[in-house]
């Protein structure tokens, strides 16, 4: 008996000190997936009284890095945050946007670009406002901490621009800003409302119908998000033809992608997206074609691209972006 106790005391331990070595090697492995990104990310937190009431964070790439200390301006790539979900809860959406950061920071080492994510709520009790994608209601909102979200994250940028020089990391004034989906929209839209930042946008899947930067169309008002007739009764500030039209864009899509925001009430007014739907067809590919001939006769820089074969995939059509982007920076 006691030789048998000793065995299965002997045996516990074997596992205790296996599991043990289980743990260690998955915090290391964990650690070197995540320690490129988690050592170098900033986390900034809300500053209400410097213009803005969600958390963001800002990544430095060891590029941008070298391109500072060579005495260049660094580029700024913002990407929108999209959690899909709805909650009031800001720590939902500042996880969301720290994994955000996670999976786009090697676009950040490729480009040789300061990736800014922010974390802007998509709230529960208002829920028809959908921040994600810069819906209407965002730029009309009262509820303080979602009002005017487009220029708090302008305010994000410009604190972040100080914060880098301060490290001796000059940056460029105009800015990267790139989204898929919800984001795309985001993206799409922000580059309408403030194209004299923007340095050049790429924008994925915008959800069936990009922002068109024109009023009309066949003789009917194009209201925002479906375009600019309203603009500047929203914002007090009119649409910028000549800004805009200079920013280099991509606006890209799958042709099997039927993702489409206007079947949905929380980012589009009922009224506008049967317009959209009655004027250039019922599903994003069917529109596809008259937006491209609307943004190329408006003489925007834009290249629409239709990849075959692909559907509502972020990470397949991701290269698309980022060669996009790398294409302007040679350029530049």
């Amino acid at each position: 008996m006691p030789v048998l106790l000793y065995t299965a005391k002997y045996k516990m331990k074997i596992i205790y000190r296996i599991l043990i070595g289980i743990v260690i090697v998955f915090l290391l492995a964990l650690a070197v997936i995540l320690g490129p990104y988690a050592l170098r990310v900033q986390h900034f937190e809300a500053s209400p009284a410097n213009g803005w009431h969600a958390d963001f964070y800002l990544y430095v790439s060891p590029g941008s890095q070298r391109i500072a200390r060579d005495g260049g301006q660094v580029t700024i790539l913002v990407q929108p945050n999209n959690s899909g979900t709805n909650s009031d809860d800001p720590e939902v959406h500042r996880r969301d946007a720290w994994i955000t950061g996670f999976e786009r920071y090697r676009i950040a080492n490729e480009l040789g670009v300061v990736l800014l994510v922010p974390a802007f709520i998509r709230p529960g009790e208002d829920s028809h406002i959908y921040t994600h994608a810069l819906d209407r209601d965002s730029l009309i909102t009262e509820r303080v901490d979602i009002k005017r979200i487009d220029l708090q994250l302008i305010a994000m940028i410009d604190h972040a621009r100080i914060t880098l020089a301060d490290s001796g990391i000059q940056t460029d004034e105009r800015i990267f800003i790139q989204g898929f989906s919800a984001s795309g929209m985001f993206a799409n839209r922000f580059t309408i409302l403030h194209p004299e930042l923007v340095k050049a946008a790429t924008i994925g899947s915008p959800g069936g119908w990009p922002i068109v930067p024109v009023s009309t169309f066949n003789g009917e008002q194009l209201n925002y998000p479906a375009g600019i007739a309203n603009l500047e009764s929203l914002t007090g500030v009119p649409f910028d033809s000549d800004s805009y039209n200079a920013i280099p864009q991509l606006i890209y899509m799958g042709s099997l992608d039927d993702n489409d925001s206007l079947d949905f009430t929380d980012g589009w007014d009922e009224a506008d997206a049967q317009l959209v739907d009655n004027l250039f067809g019922a599903d994003p590919l069917s529109r596809w074609n008259d937006a491209q001939e609307i943004y190329l006769n408006a003489g925007a820089n834009v290249q629409f691209l239709l990849i075959d074969g692909v559907g509502h995939d972020r990470k397949d059509l991701q290269k698309y972006s980022t060669e996009f982007f790398k294409k302007v920076l040679d350029n530049q």
